[in-house]
Order: C-alpha cells, then structure tokens, then sequence
C-alpha cells in the first residue's frame, strides 16, 4: 500500500499522473513510491524546487533521459521555470561533454514545445570573447581561493592550457550566467558529478565549493540523500565517504 505521504509528494510533482508500471509492476512502484516519495523525502529540509533541480541535474549525470522527461514536467509542474531548467543543463555540458548531453537538449526542448513554452528561452550569458577569461577566473577564486593560483604554478606547462579552458569556458562561459546563483549552481554541479561516478576527486572539490558558498554540511548530506533513489547506494556511499574526507561530522562536545 503506498502511504498518504507518498502519494501526496507524488501527487505535487506529476498532478493526476496514470503510472502504467503501478498496473505493470505494482509491487517495485508500491516500494519505491513509499521510499522516494515519503521515507526520503521526510529527511529533507530542501525546499521541493530545490530538491526537484537537483534530481534533474542527477538524472543528466546517469544518462537517464527518459526519466529526465518526466522530471522536467514535474519542474514545470511547481514552479521551475525553462530559464532554470535550461540551466541546469547548461551546466552540466561542462561537466558531462556535449556527447551526453544532446539528447538531453533535445528532450527539454521536446518537454517545453509540448508545454507551450516558446524556444529559444531568454538569454542568460553575461560574458563575451573578451572578458570570459577574467571573469570566469574571478567566479573560479570566489568559490576555491588561492587553490586556483596553486592550479595555475603547479600545472605542466604543457597542460596549462586545460586550466585557462576551465577558467574560461568552465567558470566565465557557464557559472558567470544569470538564471541560477553560485550556491544553486554548486548544487548542481555537485549533482552531476555524485551521479556520474568516477568523479571522486572533483566530488571533493565541489563538496569544498559548496561549503566556501555558503552549502553546509548538513545542506550537503540532504542534498546527497534525496539522491539516493535516483543513484542508487554505490555512488550515494561514495559520495558520502567524500563529504566525510572534506568536511568530517563536528562531535558534540558532553
């Protein structure tokens, strides 16, 4: 029996919703519907939009785009708008590659026409070939400090290039854009990389990024436990033994 608490969750993201797999597969719905929509959800101080883009942006790291679909109608559904939509999957090109995510702008793009919502959304970019560079490295030292320089000296010269591209293209192309605040697009970033996997060092970046603007810990253990369900125990734990090597449990003193 799914419980009142998960229909009601249920209900506010997918209004009215005939799920074919309740009649297909009711009982892996019944345990999943209880555990996404009630168990995990009570844990939860994220407001539902917030919870919601987070599940999107996890969705585009698994490379699940029919499950995206739906979600996107769900962001609609309360409240998220195409411009915050769009840029959850802006986002995520830096960290996934286009390869992964065309499919994905095509389905938006699907999810949206379907909604009436006409294309392309307003523009969000606030840099250009001229200022990317310098205004991207200024977004990449307010969200990781000196860490940046010691990235620049240390990289072989070779190399040097990749960390102007991320400053550049990573940080002035993408985080300098209106339509999501650095503490949203953190989250996201975050998001993308737990559910991607094989990204445990840029996990603990990111985790570090979060708290410098302002995510804390406990903000961080809520956002990695509403995407369990979608991830799955492996990389949630992985992502959990990271949040532990960065920003370890403060003991209470007796």
């Amino acid at each position: 029996m799914i419980t009142e608490a998960a229909h009601s969750n249920h209900e506010e993201l997918f209004p009215k919703n005939q799920s074919t797999l309740k009649l297909t597969d009711p009982e892996l719905i019944e345990v999943f519907d209880n555990f996404a929509f009630d168990e995990v959800v009570a844990q939860s101080k994220l407001d539902t939009k917030t919870r919601v883009m987070m599940i999107l942006a996890s969705l585009i790291g698994s490379q699940s785009v029919n499950e995206y679909k739906i979600m996107a109608g769900a962001a609609l559904n309360v409240g998220i708008t195409p411009v915050e939509i769009k840029e959850v999957l802006y986002q995520s090109v830096a960290y996934v590659g286009m390869a992964k995510a065309f499919d994905f702008l095509h389905a938006t793009n699907e999810v949206l026409t379907n909604r009436g919502v006409g294309l392309p959304v307003e523009g969000q970019s606030r840099t250009n070939r001229k200022n990317r560079y310098e205004k991207g490295l200024a977004v990449q030292k307010s969200i990781f400090g000196k860490v940046i320089d010691q990235l620049y000296e240390q990289s072989p010269k070779d190399q040097l290039h990749i960390q102007r591209f991320l400053s550049a293209n990573c940080f002035g192309d993408f985080y300098t854009r209106n339509g999501l605040d650095l503490k949203l697009r953190e989250l996201v970033t975050l998001s993308i990389l737990v559910a991607l996997g094989g990204a445990e060092p840029e996990i603990k970046g990111h985790i570090q990024g979060n708290l410098n603007v302002g995510n804390d810990r406990s903000v961080l253990v809520d956002l990695i436990t509403q995407l369990l369900p979608w991830v799955g125990y492996p990389r949630t734990l992985n992502a959990l033994k990271c949040l532990n090597d960065v920003a370890p449990e403060q003991k209470q003193r007796e």
